[in-house]
């Protein structure tokens, strides 16, 4: 990654930070050489403040760390695309992005694995999705079935809203079970994705 440190004359180009979930822009940052090198080897994502005149990484105050997933240099060469796992909200005046905006994803299915992943790092006594997790992985695969052998059922009769009920158990108790397992949708998509492009080659 060639970036082209010297364009604006001070050593830095701008490092727009994105949600690597949700694809919401959640800052804009500059970054120096020394910033970027500490980005990559901490993997946490490091910035070099203009007012203060020296590197900080974002959240070594707060605890509010932008875990980095990836980093994408544009066709010029003189701007960075940061994709980060922020461990909390962004801004510092407490909102999850520095445009006020709510840090979510247009895809309710992405928000629903974001609800999973929660109760599964942190339990809460009265959650459903906890106490599956605490059961096991047995009891998972389990509810897995059950929901599979329902939807079956439903198929055969003519009630619709039946059958997307159950249909909808299903998908739930699969996404619970991707987690279990420590994978996600986009991994099976992927695998969808890699099958078809093979059976157009």
């Amino acid at each position: 990654m060639e970036v082209n440190f010297s364009k604006y004359g001070d050593g830095l180009v701008p490092a727009i930070v994105q949600d690597d979930s949700t694809h919401k822009v959640l800052m804009l940052g500059f970054m120096n050489q020394e910033a970027l090198d500490k980005t990559r080897n901490q993997g946490k994502v490091c910035f070099y403040s203009r007012s203060k005149k020296r590197l900080w990484t974002k959240g070594e105050e707060s605890g509010h760390f932008l875990i980095l997933k990836d980093i994408k240099l544009d066709c010029d060469q003189d701007t960075l695309l940061i994709k980060a796992e922020p461990q909390g909200p962004v801004c510092h005046t407490g909102a999850d992005t520095c445009w006020n905006e709510t840090n979510e994803t247009d895809d309710f299915l992405q928000e629903l694995e974001k609800i999973i992943y929660e109760r599964k790092n942190q339990p809460s006594e009265n959650s459903y999705v906890s106490g599956l997790f605490k059961k096991g992985i047995n009891k998972i695969a389990q509810k897995v079935g059950e929901e599979a052998v329902e939807l079956v059922i439903e198929s055969k009769d003519g009630d619709d809203g039946l059958f997307l009920n159950e249909a909808a158990d299903l998908l739930f108790h699969f996404l619970i079970l991707l987690e279990a397992k420590g994978h996600n949708l986009k991994e099976v998509t992927s695998v969808l994705q890699e099958r078809h492009d093979k059976k157009k080659a």
